[in-house]
């Protein structure tokens, strides 16, 4: 499958048969009102009063979203109708491409993703409306202030960043001033129900980078010594800035952004799956992942706590066993293991599920059996940042720089098992394994896309990043529906793409619905 030349209009490769082409029920559901009615002579509940650092610094633990993106894995090729589990209107709803219904509490939806999302806001907004006037009389009370104004920023713009690239359509310079995108909002809420306009994509991409950017300027690590893996610390702020500038297509600061979280030596930042430590644990399916996503690891940038079903393996679709053990065995080498096959759950009847992050549950009470599932996600890792650079680097012609970055991901991935084994990567190598060798009509940079698309993946299986490089690449979808014989399309630039407002915020935050 071989991203469109863009340098050749209107030309479409094909590769192994298959071808790509490159490119409140309140109010708007922001979040309930939070300041109080000016009239009230008093506080009338049990709300923290924003009185100084360390109470602002403490609200700002509810501006990271509970709600997860992974649930947009359903809606890709890393899935396929999985028999014997149990599947919620979400997730046939999903797996089909329909518009979501249901209660905005439900988990792993859009609506979901909404609703928490400008709820994460809301937390970031109270802040920072009131952090002028905290008193700081100190040096150190200046940086602690510096410090909470950066992750109130920080957390804002990301909050944005994701909702737009989810209810919009991808950036594009040529169209983003026109393309309706979602409501920025800067201040705290004051009314119970208010009337809001979407801001176009270009709005709020430049209202992202003006947050992001005066977050990184302000962010300081020595506030989060004991919890920096679950705050925006300074090397996540450079993820975030390295993939948002992806996303925008400029590919130079993008670089530039990798360039400074990665340092000299991008290793560091690179889980290695072939080590013994790995090796060890994937024996245990509780060990594996609390390695694999412990804040001890370099390569953990931010974690978050997520709302979500997508990691239990009753629930909803996954890759089958045929799509998972096609994915893994698909690379150029010789006499290797992708150590990232393995280990791997049992779903349902014919599913296999990559084993990543714990599954837990939170009890709704001391002796209850009820309550919500949730793990802790990566919200930004050392691999994604490698990646982003290694992207940003063939879009520049960069081959020889995109390869090295790639070989670094390849050591720590492929271990050679047997005598002559090979997992030096070249151009020839890939060229061949895509079996367009010489052919002069395909460029290098047309290849390694596609390798690169390959590789990213993998990585990333089930953790809902597949889904914007499907709307990056304008990349078709198909889906064999349960009776094994009904295929259904996502086609190319379908419109369905980009998820529908949330009927709430049509209905009652006056919002325009996008087309379909």
């Amino acid at each position: 499958m071989l991203l469109r030349d863009r340098d050749i209009p209107q030309r479409k490769y094909k590769i192994n048969g298959f071808r790509r082409i490159s490119q409140f029920t309140m109010m708007l559901v922001l979040f309930t009102g939070i300041s109080c009615d000016s009239f009230l002579d008093e506080v009338p509940d049990n709300r923290v009063a924003l009185d100084d650092l360390e109470k602002a610094s403490q609200l700002l633990t509810n501006a990271y979203s509970a709600s997860s993106y992974a649930f947009t894995d359903w809606m890709t090729d890393n899935v396929g109708f999985t028999r014997g589990v149990n599947l919620r209107p979400n997730h046939i709803e999903a797996y089909s491409w329909e518009d979501f219904t249901g209660d905005p509490n439900n988990q792993d939806t859009p609506t979901f993703y909404w609703f928490q999302s400008y709820n994460a806001i809301a937390h970031a907004n109270e802040v920072l409306a009131v952090l002028e006037d905290l008193p700081a009389t100190t040096t150190e009370l200046e940086e602690r202030k510096d410090a909470v104004e950066s992750e109130a920023l920080l957390t804002r713009a990301y909050a944005h960043f994701m909702l737009v690239n989810l209810f919009g359509n991808h950036y594009d310079e040529s169209s983003a001033s026109n393309d309706p995108g979602v409501p920025y909002i800067e201040t705290p809420e004051t009314v119970f129900i208010g009337q809001y306009e979407r801001n176009t994509v270009q709005e709020v991409y430049d209202k992202v980078e003006e947050d992001m950017l005066r977050g990184i300027a302000l962010v300081n690590d020595n506030f989060f010594l004991n919890s920096g893996k679950y705050h925006f610390n300074k090397n996540a702020a450079l993820a975030f800035a390295s993939r948002f500038y992806l996303f925008k297509g400029d590919w130079n600061k993008c670089i530039e952004y990798s360039d400074q979280m990665l340092g000299s030596d991008p290793a560091a930042f690179i889980r290695d799956f072939t080590s013994e430590e790995f090796r060890a644990a994937s024996s245990s399916i509780q060990g594996y992942p609390q390695l694999y996503s412990s804040p001890e690891l370099p390569s953990n940038l931010m974690l978050i706590r997520k709302s979500s079903l997508v990691q239990r393996t009753d629930f909803a679709h996954s890759p089958t066993n045929t799509i998972y053990s096609n994915l893994f065995a698909a690379h150029p080498f010789t006499g290797i293991i992708d150590d990232r096959e393995n280990p791997s759950f049992v779903k349902g009847v014919n599913g296999s599920f990559p084993v990543r992050y714990e599954s837990l549950f939170q009890r709704s009470g001391l002796n209850s059996n009820t309550g919500f599932p949730y793990h802790i996600a990566l919200a930004f890792r050392g691999e994604e940042v490698l990646l982003n650079r290694v992207e940003a680097y063939i879009r520049t012609g960069r081959i020889s720089d995109a390869i090295a970055d790639l070989q670094v991901l390849t050591d720590n991935r492929y271990r050679i098992t047997t005598a002559g084994g090979n997992r030096t990567l070249s151009m020839t190598l890939i060229r061949n394994f895509y079996g367009v060798g010489g052919n002069p009509f395909i460029r290098d940079e047309v290849v390694l896309m596609e390798y690169y698309l390959l590789e990213k993946q993998k990585e990333f299986i089930m953790q809902g990043m597949r889904w914007f490089d499907i709307k990056r690449f304008d990349i078709s979808v198909r889906h064999v529906l349960g009776d094994e014989v009904t295929v259904i399309t996502l086609e190319e630039d379908d419109k369905r793409k980009v998820f529908q407002i949330p009927q709430t915020a049509i209905d009652v935050g006056g919002l325009n619905p996008n087309p379909r």
